[in-house]
């Protein structure tokens, strides 16, 4: 079983890029399928044939699947939505804001993500090549089963005796929704099915994510904040898809400084994602629809390489706690200690200058706002401390 997650800023390709990874894993033999998990979708366009809710046969050993957000939501949250709407709307909220309030934020996506484990499961796919939502944050919520577990088994078997106890005395003295035993059975069923997920793609020896990108300064810099939070909730990155080169065969001088700024983009993403392989792909001649251009595509993509390889094993950056303070680690063999020079970048950026080599990093929210109190080399990796923002120095 391999799992294969594409994450991007929005428009940079990574439609094309799923499905070609994935009709390449076909041509290969594997039973393979693409889904896409975004609320826009344009799988089915990529492809250039119709793809619906359920999985399609699109090429031999091939399969598509658009998957529907409201019979996930249902599914997986339909009962919990159903009383929580009650809930407010007997508290006086309209009830068609209350049905919108009731649906936690980016519910719908995560929704959306339970069905990879249910494919998984079935037994009937040797690769699952996923088209992600436009952005790494939904990838943030995978941290939610740990806390969910933790209120499930700690707090939901007191509330539920509790519950029990008390709703034949407050059906008599109030109209209020009482959540009902199958409430509790659908919030542990939900914990569970997360659970399952989780324990999934934070495999890295089943799924890793790969990273979409253009070589244009905002794309870089999502790109590096989604890298940040993937290596801080324990997913794989094994590779960087960086999308749309203008070939350098192309002369025509209206081109010139838009193949100069990419050039100069090029080297930054080396920079900011330094051990991954980095993929480039041409921008090319005619528009990418259908399969044929998709195996075009795949071919730029892979040379003749399995996509299911896993292309770097390992984090590339890690966040640990120790007391008070942070430490930021970066695996670097061979350094000479005495030519690590850190700096602050723009806002959540860290610039770490090794002689010649550069690596920016975008800091997750909880070292924002602290101080760097030092760092050294070890065990081949820099270590990075930020100090308590109580320590006097945030």
């Amino acid at each position: 079983m391999r799992i294969i997650l594409y994450t991007g800023k929005g428009g940079v390709g990574k439609t094309t890029v799923s499905a070609a990874t994935a009709l390449r894993c076909a041509d290969l033999g594997y039973r393979t399928i693409v889904v896409s998990t975004d609320p826009a979708h344009s799988l089915g366009d990529s492809v250039d044939q119709r793809i619906g809710p359920e999985p399609v046969t699109l090429a031999p050993n091939l399969w598509g699947q658009e998957i529907d957000l409201l019979y996930q939501m249902d599914r997986h949250w339909g009962r919990v939505q159903n009383y929580l709407a009650a809930l407010f709307a007997w508290q006086g909220m309209d009830g068609l804001v209350a049905e919108e309030t009731s649906v936690l934020p980016g519910m719908e996506e995560l929704a959306s993500l339970l069905q990879i484990a249910y494919l998984a499961e079935s037994g009937q796919y040797d690769v699952i090549v996923v088209d992600m939502a436009p952005t790494g944050a939904t990838l943030q919520l995978l941290a939610f089963p740990e806390m969910a577990t933790w209120y499930v088994n700690k707090i939901f078997p007191v509330e539920r005796k509790a519950m029990k106890m008390a709703r034949p005395l407050m059906k008599a003295v109030t109209d209020m929704p009482l959540p009902e035993d199958g409430l509790f059975d659908a919030v542990e069923d939900l914990v569970g099915d997360l659970g399952r997920l989780e324990k999934l793609v934070t495999n890295p020896d089943i799924s890793t994510v790969r990273l979409v990108l253009n070589p244009e300064k905002m794309v870089i810099k999502e790109a590096r904040r989604a890298f940040t939070y993937l290596n801080l909730y324990g997913l794989s990155t094994d590779a960087v898809i960086s999308n749309r080169h203008i070939p350098a065969q192309v002369s025509d001088p209206y081109f010139a400084a838009w193949k100069d700024s990419q050039l100069r983009y090029s080297a930054e993403i080396s920079e900011s994602f330094s051990p991954l392989p980095i993929y480039q792909v041409p921008l090319f001649n005619s528009e990418v629809v259908g399969l044929d251009m998709l195996r075009r595509v795949a071919e730029a993509v892979y040379d003749g390489i399995d996509p299911t390889t896993i292309f770097y094993k390992g984090k590339p950056q890690e966040v640990v706690k120790e007391g008070d303070d942070y430490l930021l680690l970066l695996p670097l063999p061979l350094v000479d200690r005495r030519d690590v020079g850190l700096h602050r970048g723009i806002h959540d950026e860290l610039v770490v200058r090794i002689g010649n080599w550069k690596r920016h990093i975008s800091l997750p929210q909880a070292l924002i706002g602290r101080q760097i109190a030092g760092a050294r080399y070890r065990d081949n990796r820099l270590e990075i401390r930020f100090k308590n923002r109580t320590n006097g120095t945030g």
